[in-house]
Order: C-alpha cells, then sequence, then structure tokens
C-alpha cells in the first residue's frame, strides 16, 4: 500500500504539471493572445515579426517571446517552480522570464533575440515598457507616464508660443499707433522747396508704415496665434481618459499577479501537507488513512488548478495592457508629430508674414528715397527767388 501509494503520488506530481489537457489548455491560451495582438499591432499599422518562437535547451517547453516582453509564465512553469524540480532542463525553463513590479519580462541570462515592432523608426511603442526609477522619489514611474508627461510639456509649451506671439502682436500695435501719431507731427512743417517735399514724404511714409504694422499684427492674430492656441484644445482631456484606462489595465495587472502569488502559496502548502501525510503513512507514524491521502490529494490537484486558473487570468491581462499600450503609445507619438509639425508650419507663416511686412515698409520709404534724390539746394533757391523776389536792380553810390 505504501509504494502503490508512493508512485501514486509522483504520478499526480507528474500529471498535475504535464497533463495534456492542460498542455492543450495553455496552447488554446497562448494562441489566443498572439491573436488577439496581432489583431491589435496590425490595427496600429505595425508589422509583426514572423520569426518562430525560440526554444530553450532540453525538454522544457517553448515560451512565446518573439515580438514582445514576455506575457506568459505558463502554468507547466508556475507548477515546476513550486514542486521544486531541480531537472536541469526545468530550471532553464524556470528561468525564462523575470517579474518586475507585476510585469513579466524575458530573464536576461536566456532572453531570446527580439524584433522591434518598427525597426529603425526610434518608435515610443518599443521603448517604454519597463518602468524607470523616479529621481525625486524611492518609487518608480512607468514608461506610459513618461510619455504623458512629455506629450503634456509639449501643449504647456505650445500655449506659452502663442502667448509670445499674443505678446508680438502687442508691440506691433503699439508701434504701428506711435507711428500714425508720430506721422501727424506738426514739426519742421514749414521746409519748402524739394527737402521740404521730402520731408513730408517722411512723415507720410510713418502713416504707410503704420497701416504695414496694423496689417501684419492682425495677421499674425488669425494665422499664427489663434491656430497655436486652438490646436488640440481638449489633447489634456482625451490625455486624463488614456491615462486612467492604461493606469486601471495596470492595476488590474498588479491585482491578478497577487492572485497568482496567493494560488502558488497555497499550491505549495497543499503538496507540503500531501507529502507529510504521505511520509507519516510510509514510516506509520499516523493512522492516516487511504482517504485521508486521496483527500490531501484532491486538495493539492485543486490547488493546482487555481493556480493555473490565475495564470491564466493574468496572462490575459498582461496581453489587454499589451495591446492598449502598443496602440495608445502609437497614437501619442502621432500627436507628437502632428504638434510639432503644426507649428513649425505657422512659425514659417510667421516669418513669411515678417518679409513681407519688410517688403511693404521698403514701398513706403522708396518714395521718401526717390523724392531725396532729387533735392536740388539750386532749384529750391531758384523756385524761391523766383516766389519772394522783392527786385533785381541792386543800389549804388549817391552822387552830389
Amino acid at each position: 500500500m505504501v509504494q502503490e501509494d508512493s508512485a501514486l503520488m509522483k504520478t499526480f506530481c507528474i500529471s498535475l504539471e504535464w497533463s495534456p489537457l492542460r498542455r492543450e489548455r495553455k496552447a488554446r491560451l497562448s494562441s489566443s493572445h498572439l491573436a488577439g495582438r496581432a489583431i491589435c499591432l496590425l490595427r496600429a499599422g505595425v508589422t509583426m515579426s514572423t520569426r518562430p518562437p525560440m526554444r530553450p535547451p532540453g525538454n522544457a517547453p517553448a515560451v512565446l517571446l518573439g515580438f514582445q516582453p514576455a506575457l506568459a509564465l505558463t502554468g507547466a512553469l508556475c507548477l515546476q517552480q513550486n514542486l521544486g524540480s531541480s531537472s536541469p532542463s526545468k530550471k532553464q525553463s524556470k528561468e525564462n522570464t523575470i517579474t518586475i513590479n507585476c510585469v513579466t519580462f524575458p530573464h536576461p541570462d536566456t532572453m531570446p533575440e527580439q524584433q522591434l515592432l518598427k525597426p529603425t523608426e526610434w518608435s515610443y511603442c518599443d521603448y517604454f515598457w519597463a518602468d524607470k526609477k523616479d529621481p525625486q522619489g524611492n518609487g518608480t514611474v512607468a514608461g506610459f507616464e513618461l510619455l504623458l508627461q512629455k506629450q503634456l510639456k509639449g501643449k504647456q509649451m505650445q500655449k506659452e508660443m502663442s502667448e509670445f506671439i499674443r505678446e508680438r502682436i502687442k508691440i506691433e500695435e503699439e508701434y504701428a499707433k506711435n507711428l500714425a501719431k508720430l506721422s501727424q507731427n506738426s514739426l519742421a512743417a514749414q521746409e519748402e522747396g524739394s527737402l521740404g517735399e521730402a520731408w513730408a514724404q517722411v512723415k507720410k511714409s510713418l502713416a504707410d508704415e503704420a497701416e504695414v504694422h496694423l496689417k501684419f499684427s492682425a495677421k499674425l492674430h488669425s494665422e499664427v496665434e489663434k491656430p497655436l492656441m486652438n490646436f488640440r484644445e481638449n489633447f489634456k482631456k482625451d490625455m486624463k481618459k488614456c491615462d486612467h484606462h492604461i493606469a486601471d489595465l495596470r492595476k488590474q495587472l498588479a491585482s491578478r499577479y497577487a492572485s497568482v502569488e496567493k494560488a502558488r502559496k497555497a499550491l505549495t502548502e497543499r503538496q507540503r501537507d500531501l507529502e507529510m501525510k504521505t511520509q507519516q503513512l510510509e514510516i506509520k507514524l499516523s493512522n492516516k488513512t487511504e482517504e485521508d491521502i486521496k483527500k490531501a490529494r484532491r486538495k493539492s490537484t485543486q490547488a493546482g488548478d487555481d493556480l493555473m486558473r490565475c495564470v491564466d487570468l493574468y496572462n490575459q491581462a498582461q496581453s489587454k495592457w499589451f495591446e492598449e499600450m502598443v496602440t495608445t503609445t502609437l497614437e501619442l507619438e502621432r500627436l507628437e508629430v502632428e504638434r510639432v509639425e503644426m507649428i513649425r508650419q505657422h512659425l514659417c507663416q510667421y516669418t513669411q508674414l515678417r518679409h513681407e511686412t519688410d517688403m511693404f515698409n521698403q514701398s513706403t520709404v522708396e518714395p521718401v528715397d526717390q523724392l531725396l534724390r532729387k533735392v536740388d539746394p539750386a532749384k529750391d533757391r531758384e523756385l524761391w527767388v523766383r516766389e519772394h523776389k522783392t527786385g533785381n536792380i541792386r543800389p549804388v553810390d549817391m552822387e552830389i
């Protein structure tokens, strides 16, 4: 009876770890996850790697890591860890993954080659999976949070740029007002001749220049400042929704991971209890019956099933988080490109308006230049003399 129970125990452990039913269940789960991720990536316009998954040495089951952070602590792998297997092939499988902040990654020592989702593009969706230590404290900041902070900073920079253009508009308007006021000044209005005409044109050019600057300020408002201010007016609200969505998925992932750890601990306790009762029966230190052994075996089997279920739910949660991270980071990337390009275009419009202003100002100065070139003191003297002469007979000496 003792030998039979011992054999049954070994058979149970092996069947719990490697049963075809469980392998088939995990295979269906992995296939559904890969299909879901493939649909997500194709929807996001990302080409998924077609490289076949790499298989660790030995007889350990392959872990599908071909194109993303590992999403699988397989049920067999979890059970191997808890059953304390010392088999070289199983130990190799156990070290295939590592969990950091409830996210499962390939183990650095056994990590298979991973192809980037968007090679050569330095895309957001490839470089922000891990958490980063917070420089302001002892905690960590999620990679997505760093992207979100960059987007919000970009929005603030855009707002400040529009405020800068607004200040430029105020300066232009004030400048135009002062130019118009100065053009009405009566100083040196009594100047005559060709020089007087040139001086009058100088004053008129101020009025013309004031009009040019008023038009420039109006165009700055309608073609530069207003578009900068109105672009993505609801941007912050949209980003908050994305933040909450990704944060909720990450919280769910942490909750599922906690359930896995709890189930793993329960399985260890059930296995320890089964082993202890079996040993006591073998050395006849207890009156435990075969029924007690079967009961303990059933509890251990149930604990193994619970662990498998928790791992399945964890993998599903991580898969969903992964998909949303890809699509959302690509959307943030698109918005950043759109923001930078939009600002560049409107700053180009600013420089174009400035060039036009310079050309218009030059046109107001050209008449002044032409009149200044015509200033002729001799001609002015002739005109003035003709108009104001009092007689051309010169005085002579008096005769006695």
